[in-house]
């Protein structure tokens, strides 16, 4: 019998008279946060109809909520599953060879793998060896590495070549590549902007006083 999933969470919190701390820190919906004999707060649990749940036994004193224990259980329930939609599922394609693959069906298999790889996925290539073929090894060895290096744009070489059986078996992680194109913006005035801006620079540019020339008599010791 599988366990039910309810049944994990529950195990993870305290609830009511589970709670072992001597005080509490209470939060919830529209209640000020403070510190509280346990008891104390279960009583103002019972009295508003709420359960007191320990959502943070680690803190010093533990965090509980006053909340409907069901509620709170749908809500964790709920946020896990949005969790786990939220993960990326790696999933792995496999792509299988023989040791005298012709060019033709290697580029036809070379060109899913790179639709693989683009769209996250990981590739399991393999050469199958049936009866004698095994004495190609060598062989089946070369055409994963041209595999792999015909890859590299997508996807990088996660284990090696390797010989399990009748299979040589080699994995390739897709590549993350983020590529980030700058434009230069250009700006073109027109005319009336031009002229307006020359007139505006040259407002703010610093003004050099015009010297004016001296006309009385020379001072010695004096240079105007």
């Amino acid at each position: 019998m599988r366990p039910n999933k309810n049944d994990k969470i529950k195990q993870q919190y305290r609830v009511n008279e589970q709670i072992r701390a001597r005080e509490v820190r209470i939060v919830g919906d529209e209640i000020e946060s403070s510190v509280m004999p346990t008891r104390e707060a279960l009583r103002l649990a019972q009295q508003q109809g709420l359960d007191l749940v320990e959502i943070s036994p680690n803190a010093e004193p533990p965090v509980c909520r006053l909340i409907d224990y069901s509620k709170f259980i749908y809500q964790q329930k709920k946020r896990q599953k949005e969790l786990k939609a939220k993960q990326v599922k790696v999933e792995v394609k496999e792509i299988r060879f023989g040791p005298q693959t012709d060019d033709h069906d290697y580029n036809f298999k070379l060109k899913h793998a790179k639709g693989f790889l683009s769209e996250g996925d990981k590739v399991k290539a393999y050469v199958f060896f049936r009866g004698r073929s095994i004495l190609f090894k060598e062989q089946g060895e070369v055409l994963l590495l041209r595999f792999a290096n015909d890859l590299e744009e997508y996807g990088k070489v996660e284990s090696m070549p390797v010989l399990e059986g009748k299979r040589m078996i080699m994995f390739i992680a897709p590549k993350k590549t983020i590529q980030k194109k700058e434009k230069d913006v250009e700006i073109e005035l027109s005319e009336p902007e031009v002229a307006e801006t020359v007139v505006a620079l040259s407002k703010k540019a610093p003004q050099v006083k015009e010297r004016r020339e001296y006309k009385g008599p020379k001072v010695e010791g004096e240079d105007f």
